[in-house]
């Protein structure tokens, strides 16, 4: 991919986090409501060593006007505070220029990028003009929408100005599916991600995947399953009260507990034994993948059987009750293995779609330009796209 050339072609520097293989832990409340609501949620917090940087909202625009948006620049002197008293560094979210220019002003360490903001091209695209030539740390939360290279070409527009300091944060994204989460985490993407630039550290906000406190731990203990750098997660010293995301927050002395039950685990194994039976377990693996993508290959070769089949017969595309007869068939027997009904039921919707679209191309085929640009026609097809 493009993208992924043009990062892999931009210098950052390494280690930026000078965490030496540790977790970063972000936290501190959803907004900075009050002087006294900032300093004893970050007075608690600085107890936990894992946590290095508190986190604010001084601006909150909301999805609906009239609510709460944010303290605003009066928040900067307690957060100012808050990193003389404690020592621990402070990270804001900004959305625009004179967001950019009032943080460095004030001092503010670390900036991040919302997920409103990162869908908007236009939008990074002058915060990264505000901070060329500033050596300062931005992560860049993923957009709203599940589109990876928008994420991408965000950290891109930063990099080209001179940022070296580059992160992102994985914190969901809004789909039509029912799920348990406020915003669908879509673990596939920010893996992907990682995959595409691996320099680039990356985080996860559980609190506003999850939106409910209860299902913080489980998401963070996911994220760092997956290799993820680290953690930002919303603390209030009164979350029922807060002003902002109230059931997403959690006090710090939940927290305190949250961060003791995780397991944060190693890329590798500790000794040679058990790093051989897991490289023979990837062999395996790959030997079971490979075999996987002659089977694939195999089938969409028999699928251009079909559909020449098809054309030839005159007959549509799309045959209904095979596809049902077909599926509950798989499905079945998915069950007797003890698979997962809906992972198998996607897999055989992509095989399917990818079918249709293979019989699609031939049938298509009936029109052809001849030598002289003249249009022939050949047999009327009917063809339906499910």
């Amino acid at each position: 991919m493009s993208n992924s050339k043009q990062m892999h072609n931009i210098h950052l520097d390494s280690d930026w986090l000078g965490r030496n293989g540790k977790p970063l832990i972000i936290a501190g409340p959803c907004s900075a409501e009050s002087e006294t609501q900032v300093l004893r949620t970050a007075r608690e917090l600085a107890k936990l060593p894992m946590i290095s940087i508190f986190r604010a909202g001084i601006w909150k625009p909301r999805t609906r006007p009239n609510g709460f948006e944010g303290i605003g620049i009066p928040g900067m002197q307690w957060l100012k505070r808050v990193k003389q008293e404690t020592g621990l560094k402070i990270a804001i979210e900004v959305a625009n220029t004179h967001h950019v220019y009032e943080a460095l002003k004030h001092g503010i360490d670390i900036l991040w990028i919302g997920a409103r903001t990162t869908v908007n091209p236009f939008s990074v695209q002058e915060i990264a003009n505000a901070l060329q030539g500033v050596d300062v740390p931005v992560f860049v939360k993923n957009p709203i929408n599940p589109d990876l290279q928008i994420w991408i070409g965000a950290l891109e527009r930063l990099a080209q100005v001179g940022v070296k300091r580059l992160g992102a944060i994985h914190r969901g994204f809004s789909t039509f599916e029912k799920t348990p989460y406020r915003y669908s985490p879509k673990w596939e993407i920010p893996i992907e991600l990682k995959r595409l630039v691996p320099e680039i550290p990356l985080i996860c906000d559980p609190s506003h995947i999850s939106g409910n406190r209860e299902l913080i731990f489980e998401i963070s203990q996911r994220a760092l399953d997956l290799a993820m750098h680290g953690l930002m997660i919303e603390s209030h010293i009164h979350p029922d009260t807060a002003l902002s995301d109230a059931k997403q927050q959690i006090n710090p002395t939940t927290l305190k507990k949250i961060l003791r039950k995780l397991k944060f685990r190693k890329p590798s194994g500790n000794t040679a034994e058990p790093e051989e039976i897991l490289n023979m377990l990837r062999r395996e693996i790959d030997a079971t993948d490979n075999q996987l993508v002659e089977l694939i290959y195999r089938r969409t070769e028999i699928s251009s059987k079909i559909g020449q089949y098809k054309k030839d017969h005159n007959m549509t595309i799309l045959q209904v009750n095979r596809w049902q007869q077909l599926l509950s068939d798989r499905l079945k027997h998915a069950r007797t293995l003890g698979l997962d009904e809906k992972f198998v039921k996607d897999i055989y919707q992509l095989l399917h779609d990818k079918s249709i679209k293979i019989q699609s191309e031939m049938m298509n085929q009936s029109l052809k330009m001849s030598k002289n640009g003249d249009v022939k026609k050949k047999k009327r097809v009917i063809t339906i796209n499910p």
